[in-house]
């Protein structure tokens, strides 16, 4: 098969379409035939030298994919080949192939097609982890999300509004914001004009937001915390604004508010497996009912996937970007 590997870190130019050996599924995998792909922050990490595989993972990147079963490795139970699918990947989502953990898959959900499947995995599994079972977002609770245009940030806005939340988020241009509109975000703050502690206290009669999903880290810790609500909850899933930050602890005292940070790639395989069990059981009804939907930027051919990564690097999309399998 073909896979986009990294013989050297470095550049989009790092990536480079090569043949390599087909993946042999392990005991409970499956082999799936890739359809496509998506590109997310950590591919880019990854293509750079600064965030490796988990071991035992495949070297390529790619932390999802959508596709075909092709084979069943021992032990699988509950699927059988031809089934298509979209899965949670450690790795390997950039190949023709990949071997997948079984409680990693799921099913691809009604009135989405086979390629724009792959944007789901990902973001639904790190909101849905991190919105509501870390940070237990609750009907009638205003919820903030950071860099709300992203693919992560397009989906929570969906899932905080399919269950009742009121949504606020950030974005650096009007487009983005429109955009943030159309999915159903009730608060638009354009970070790069305004402050959004301010912009969110006024929105909320100086209440705050009961839960904050943040991407940016240390830049953002001490805003983030003065923009929590009494009793809030700041879940922090990235590191784009740097790792060291100051802590005012007697403000987090003051609110009687919690700091939550996880990273998905690197869980062991049965809390994924936990992750995407609930994901099926409380996600995949709503986007079979038209309720919430994949955003998808645009779709580029997966040998082209150093195109891929300047179109995210250079931040002018909306959603996710695909990779398609030749």
């Amino acid at each position: 098969m073909h896979a986009i590997t990294i013989p050297e870190p470095g550049g989009p130019e790092a990536l480079v379409w090569d043949e390599v050996p087909d993946p042999v599924p392990g005991e409970g995998e499956v082999l799936v035939e890739v359809a496509a792909g998506a590109v997310n922050r950590a591919d880019i990490l990854q293509r750079q030298g600064l965030y490796d595989p988990p071991p035992g993972a495949s070297p390529y990147p790619g932390l999802e994919c959508s596709g075909r079963i092709a084979a069943l490795g021992p032990g699988v139970s509950g699927w059988s080949v031809g089934d298509e699918v979209c899965a949670l990947l450690s790795g390997g989502g950039y190949a023709e192939k990949v071997a997948v953990p079984v409680g990693q898959l799921l099913p691809v959900p009604e009135g989405v097609d086979l390629v724009r499947a792959a944007a789901l995995p990902e973001v639904t599994c790190t909101v849905w982890s991190n919105v509501f079972m870390v940070a237990h977002l609750r009907p009638g609770e205003t919820l903030l999300v950071h860099g709300g245009s992203s693919g992560i940030g397009t989906m929570a806005i969906q899932l905080g509004k399919a269950v009742g939340a009121r949504v606020a988020v950030t974005a650096g241009t009007k487009e983005k914001l429109d955009r943030c509109a159309e999915l159903g975000a009730d608060i638009l703050i354009n970070y790069r004009e305004q402050d959004f502690v301010a912009e969110l206290k006024a929105a909320t009669g100086g209440a705050g937001a009961d839960v904050i999903l943040d991407n940016m880290g240390a830049s953002y810790l001490d805003r983030n915390v003065r923009a929590l609500a009494v009793n809030g909850r700041l879940a922090i899933i990235g590191m784009q604004g740097g790792v060291k930050g100051e802590l005012n602890i007697g403000a987090l005292l003051g609110k009687r508010a919690a700091i939550s940070a996880t990273s998905l790639r690197a869980r062991p395989r049965d809390e994924k497996t936990a992750i995407v069990a609930a994901v099926r059981e409380h996600v995949w009804p709503l986007i079979d009912a038209g309720r919430v939907r994949p955003v998808v930027d645009r779709e580029i051919r997966l040998p082209d996937a150093a195109t891929a990564h300047r179109v995210v690097e250079e931040s002018g999309h909306v959603g996710k970007v695909l990779l398609v399998a030749p």
